[in-house]
């Protein structure tokens, strides 16, 4: 455990600062800086606590069901599961904070616990900056502009799964090295389905991953195959669990995961809001246009197929291929119906490791990322100038990050027989 930690201080540090800094600033700091009396607390981690408690209980048939509002797939509950049992044997009620009850007492537990598992991907960005061979001093950078970033996922929504899920997502694209093997592929194949049953954002960047097991040398299994099995190992976590959600409530669980209601009065209507289908109290059916969000996804596989044809066969694949991810995770804000401010963040945080392989790509990618983070909590509800400046800032992001193609780099046709260029 010593020698681990030592190789993964700057993310158990961040970790520790981050739990710290989270109790404090929704408590104490609210109060003396702001003159406050209710804590600061985000909203949207109670009803999933309900959720987690109802599996915990076994009552899977609540699972989609009110207060819960579950439009996930059921990881994201399954996370939370471990500190419902414990504050269910600590006699800690899941109390929502209300104008009457400003001070829940279970927020001193699930509010650390949220905090801490989200921070595994902090764990998982330093895996990948050591595989690339990265300086300390840029691991540090890399570690403290991610945890910045992170922010706004844990402490201001409260949304462990997306984190959760963009962290094994990049640690099955750590076990994707060409030359290692089918176990490899295997492992990478798992990972991706406990990411996607936490959180199907992670489907975005199923495509890319799809092109990355094909291309992969020096494979025992054909290509058919180690495809067809990458894909049953990423999809099966997510069949058996909703097959066993819609068992014990059919409706329930068909009309929330297809539809994924959301609250254009509440959050960040966008230009595509109106087109959108409508649902019950003003609210509106974002599922629907996340289908072109998959569209443009597979669009960035075919491009990441491109780039890596002429790319040479010694050049490390982990920066075009985290850029490549990144630019998927984006493809959901196009399209997005409601925008909340953290749906910003996995594609930040994947930008950052691509980023890594430069200092200035990382410094100017870990800024940029930061101005994105603290300028989409503004509550600014323009329909296109909000959703406007969000994309802006996530273009310029990703064109921070952007691996650059080295000039003399000699291009290779379909065969990948090199192109000879002419004087």
């Amino acid at each position: 455990m010593a020698s681990w930690l030592a190789r993964r201080r700057f993310p158990a540090l961040a970790t520790a600062i981050l739990v710290g800094w989270g109790l404090l600033s929704t408590t104490w700091v609210v109060h003396v800086a702001y003159g406050r009396t209710a804590w600061a607390l985000p909203d949207d981690l109670w009803d999933t606590l309900v959720a987690a408690q109802r599996l915990l209980h076994l009552r899977l048939s609540g699972l989609y069901t009110q207060p819960t509002g579950l439009v996930s797939f059921p990881g994201t509950a399954i996370i939370l599961v471990p500190v419902v049992a414990l504050m269910d044997a600590l006699g800690i009620p899941i109390d929502p904070q209300t104008a009457h009850h400003s001070h829940p007492t279970s927020w001193l537990v699930a509010g650390p616990y949220e905090i801490a598992i989200s921070c595994l991907v902090l764990f998982a960005v330093d895996h990948l900056a050591e595989r690339q061979g990265l300086t300390l001093g840029r691991r540090f950078f890399l570690a403290v502009a991610s945890a910045v970033a992170l922010w706004s996922v844990t402490i201001r929504w409260g949304h462990p799964e997306d984190a959760v899920a963009v962290a094994l997502l990049l640690y099955a694209i750590g076990a994707l090295d060409p030359g290692e093997g089918d176990v490899r592929l295997a492992k990478a194949g798992w990972l991706a389905g406990a990411a996607l049953v936490v959180q199907p954002l992670v489907l975005l960047a199923l495509p890319v991953l799809v092109v990355v097991v094909w291309q992969a040398p020096h494979q025992l299994t054909r290509r058919p195959g180690r495809v067809a099995g990458f894909g049953v190992r990423a999809i099966t976590p997510s069949a058996v669990a909703l097959g066993i959600a819609a068992a014990a409530n059919w409706h329930a669980t068909v009309t929330a995961v297809t539809s994924q209601p959301n609250y254009p009065s509440i959050d960040h209507p966008t230009p595509w809001t109106s087109l959108a289908p409508h649902l019950s109290h003003g609210n509106v059916a974002a599922g629907p246009a996340r289908m072109l969000a998959i569209v443009l996804a597979c669009g960035c596989a075919v491009g990441y197929a491109y780039r890596r044809r002429l790319a040479p066969p010694d050049e490390p694949f982990l920066p075009e291929l985290l850029w490549w991810v990144a630019a998927a995770l984006a493809m959901r804000c196009v399209f997005e119906s409601v925008m909340v401010a953290y749906y910003v963040w996995p594609a930040l945080a994947v930008a950052l490791v691509a980023a890594a392989a430069s200092w200035t790509r990382l410094v100017w990618t870990g800024v940029l990322a930061a101005a994105v983070t603290f300028a989409s909590q503004s509550a600014w509800r323009s329909t296109w100038g909000w959703w406007t400046a969000i994309i802006v800032g996530l273009a310029l992001v990703l064109s921070c990050a952007r691996p650059r193609m080295p000039r003399d780099r000699a291009p290779r046709d379909y065969a990948g027989a090199t192109v000879t260029r002419l004087p």
